[in-house]
């Protein structure tokens, strides 16, 4: 089986054991990456703390580095597309759109990097200040402990390691042990397009041998997790007196008012709402349609998703295979039972070996999981509601808000919901799947407490320093 060091001060680290990464699809071996322990991360940190202490890394050549990256990844698509379809089960389709949008994070970053400047401050606008120049620089905030989810384990590493680099921040990245291949490979591309390599460590290893030692480290100042609930909170408790950036979880609602369009908005939600088999932060999962439309929304989503294609990620025609594991699968094909034992009606929602067919929940009771919790599987729920401010109350019924999404014709209806949504994201006429890599990006409440985008990250990643000069 390939064995895949990780790298700690820029050079390839074993370990005494080894997890083995295998396709969640049929279980074919993928690779072996070291199990490392808490010395490792120990390693790691002060590797990093030592960057910190140089300054032989200024802004144009971190632009430059981003640009070489972004332009050796978007040759080498197919090769990270294979990887990513292997270690995590995506369709190939979808794998090769999410290198293709790692390349644009890296460009997005290259940009941020030569950009990232301070601002002047009007001192004679008082009394006190009057013949002093003012002004702020933007300094880098420390090391970043960069910990990563399987779901998107090429583009969600690149929005954490492009805005560091741009910030000028060394990096110890904690990939998921699921899928951390695509992460590694991803270093080592940085690392020939001329990122010292002692710039960034990769820690691979389980949450508590090595995840938890890092967020615990005294080194690093900035704390950035994507991941679910639970554990984002936890890294906030032992984070004590570190800057902490969570992108966490959601049960993303889209509201279907009347005289929208409804196969354009159901066949995004065919797509929103499974793509991936359901495993994204911001996957369709509450359809709130209008009564006038409900009847019918029901009935056309459940015909689009029966022709959703099942399968073997590498198969170019597959558009949903298998979750990440079984245990993943099972969870949700429980949640799906306790639905149908309340009563709902449910098509759907099968095991066939490693894939839980697409599930359509039909109104089901509000305090359901399939309805309350983040599903992150391919179950799309649907319930009628009598007007907007109705549909809204129930949108916003949620702790976690990352993204919603609203279909109308009607520009009052529109902008009204865009006012009263309380998420990060309102999309009008598109499902709140959408996001677009340079948007601020990120929820509130329990869906967390920052923005990515590179332009964004990189102000979570850096500290104003205020000057003053006296003549």
């Amino acid at each position: 089986m390939l064995q895949v060091p990780a790298r700690i001060g820029g050079r390839p680290v074993s370990a005494a054991e080894w997890i083995e990464v295998r396709s969640p699809w049929d279980g074919a071996p993928v690779g072996r990456v070291p199990a490392l322990t808490p010395a490792h991360v120990a390693d790691a940190c002060a590797a990093a703390a030592k960057v910190l202490e140089r300054r032989d890394f200024p802004q144009h050549a971190r632009a430059e580095v981003l640009e070489r990256a972004a332009e050796t990844l978007t040759e080498r698509v197919e090769e990270f597309a294979v990887t990513i379809a292997r270690e995590a089960g995506k369709p190939i389709v979808d794998a090769r759109a999410e290198a293709a949008r790692a390349a644009d994070t890296f460009r997005f970053s290259a940009v941020e990097a030569r950009k990232l400047s301070g601002e002047l401050i009007p001192m004679d606008a008082s009394r006190g200040g009057a013949g002093r120049l003012g002004f702020a620089v933007r300094h880098p905030a420390g090391v970043v402990a960069a910990i990563t989810p399987f779901n998107f384990p090429l583009n969600l590493v690149a929005h954490k390691l492009g805005p560091a680099i741009a910030a000028g921040c060394p990096i110890v990245l904690k990939p998921a042990e699921l899928t951390p291949i695509s992460a590694i490979r991803l270093v080592d591309l940085l690392v020939e397009a001329g990122l010292p390599g002692d710039w960034i460590s990769v820690v691979t290893g389980t949450g508590p041998e090595t995840g938890t030692p890092l967020v615990e480290h005294p080194v690093p100042a900035v704390v950035s997790f994507t991941g679910s609930v639970p554990v984002g909170r936890r890294i906030q408790r032992i984070a004590a007196g570190k800057r902490v950036l969570l992108e966490l979880g959601s049960n993303a609602p889209v509201i279907i008012e009347p005289g929208a369009d409804l196969r354009r908005a159901v066949a995004a939600i065919r797509r929103g709402g499974f793509a991936y088999a359901g495993q994204v932060c911001i996957s369709t999962q509450r359809v709130l349609a209008h009564r006038s439309v409900y009847d019918e929304v029901l009935g056309l989503l459940r015909e689009t998703v029966a022709t959703l294609r099942l399968g073997d990620p590498l198969d170019e025609r597959t558009e949903l295979g298998p979750m990440i594991s079984a245990a993943a699968a099972d969870r949700v094909a429980d949640w799906l039972a306790a639905a149908r034992a309340a009563g709902a009606e449910v098509t759907g929602g099968e095991r066939q070996g490693p894939i839980l067919t697409p599930a359509v929940v039909a109104d089901p009771a509000r305090h359901l999981d399939v309805y309350r919790q983040e599903v992150f599987g391919p179950v799309v729920t649907v319930t009628p509601y009598g007007e907007i401010g109705e549909a809204i109350s129930m949108a916003n019924d949620s702790e976690a808000r990352l993204q919603a999404g609203v279909f109308t014709p009607d520009l009052a209806a529109a902008l009204r919901a865009a006012n009263e949504l309380r998420f990060g994201g309102v999309l009008i006429n598109d499902v709140p799947t959408f996001r677009a890599d340079q948007q601020p990006y990120g929820g509130v409440g329990d869906a967390g407490n920052t923005r990515e985008g590179p332009a964004y990250a990189i102000n979570e990643m850096t500290e104003l320093r205020f000057v003053s000069v006296s003549a």
